[in-house]
């Protein structure tokens, strides 16, 4: 599906980027901004991922990160109002499956947590940590790709795909705060 020969290319040394279509548009886009935010978010992931141990949520993980890569050409490939946002063998789109598939694991997480009882200070174990800067990263990148909806269409899955993205990494930082018992409780005025 990929091959890439050579790395540079200077087509966008004029400050222009190709998108799927072959289109160009100015690097300083709103779609470039969302695009570039799901790459940060996606090499932060990678960081986080070096401080698990689990194989079985290392996997997961990578499954994410694929899922991102999914989103960046979802973002990349230009629609037009009234676009149904239905994969293809040339479209690349995420699908409510890939939604679902988180909902799924942040109930199953959620279900093994003691409720909250103040709002948590990221931190605590260095996994734990990582993936709480993942979290709000993605938070960020929800922010830019709502921004660039709103000049252009997007794909509806994709906006709910990087929101659910953030629960399912705030339930994940708690799971690896020993199950949520070392989350770091904020004590509102507490430092006065």
């Amino acid at each position: 599906m990929v091959k890439l020969n050579k790395i540079y290319t200077k087509t966008g040394d004029d400050g222009t980027t190709g998108l799927v279509d072959g289109s160009r548009i100015a690097k300083n886009d709103p779609r470039m901004a969302a695009i570039g935010d799901v790459d940060e978010l996606n090499s932060a992931l990678g960081v986080a991922i070096c401080e698990i141990t689990d194989d079985a949520l290392i996997q997961e993980l990578r499954d994410i990160q694929n899922d991102l890569f999914d989103l960046g050409a979802d973002l990349a490939t230009p629609a037009e109002a009234g676009d149904d946002f239905a994969p293809s063998e040339m479209i690349l789109r995420i699908v409510p499956s890939q939604v679902e598939r988180l909902e799924n694991r942040i109930d199953a997480a959620t279900a093994s947590l003691d409720p909250l009882t103040s709002f948590i200070l990221p931190g605590g174990a260095k996994a734990a940590a990582a993936v709480h800067l993942v979290r709000a990263i993605a938070r960020r990148t929800e922010r830019t790709c709502v921004a660039a909806a709103m000049t252009m269409p997007l794909n509806p899955q994709a906006l709910a795909y990087i929101n659910r993205l953030s629960d399912y990494l705030f339930v994940l930082g708690r799971l690896l705060n020993n199950g949520g018992k070392d989350d770091i409780l904020w004590v509102p005025g507490g430092s006065r």
